[in-house]
């Protein structure tokens, strides 16, 4: 399961760099562009696999979150593309993260 959600996310930061650049600005490209664009922390140590699940789905739902803050902004300029690929992206991680919680239930 780790490995899909790995790729479904290289896939989706292809996408979203795409429309970045579709919109006339540069994409970033570092690891250390993403991690000051990011609302997710970084955990420093490896954590055990439960709770790897839960940090998973904390950053699904982070997500999920951002893409909804925007959504008044892309209203606003009439940016039904991007509108379209927030809507896509919140589907796909509102949907894992729901399968991430099933694996957390006891």
């Amino acid at each position: 399961m780790f490995e899909t959600q790995y790729t479904e996310l290289a896939l989706a930061v292809d996408l979203i760099a795409e429309r970045i650049r579709a919109l006339g600005y540069p994409a970033p490209g570092t690891y250390s562009e993403y991690a000051k664009l990011s609302s997710i922390p970084e955990t420093p140590e490896v954590p055990k696999a439960k709770d790897m699940i839960q940090l998973l789905v904390e950053g699904q739902e982070a997500v999920v979150r951002t893409a909804r803050s925007i959504f008044p902004v892309v209203d606003e300029v009439n940016d039904e593309p991007t509108a379209d690929l927030l809507t896509q992206r919140m589907q796909v991680h509102e949907k894992t993260a729901w399968m991430l919680r099933s694996l957390l239930e006891e």
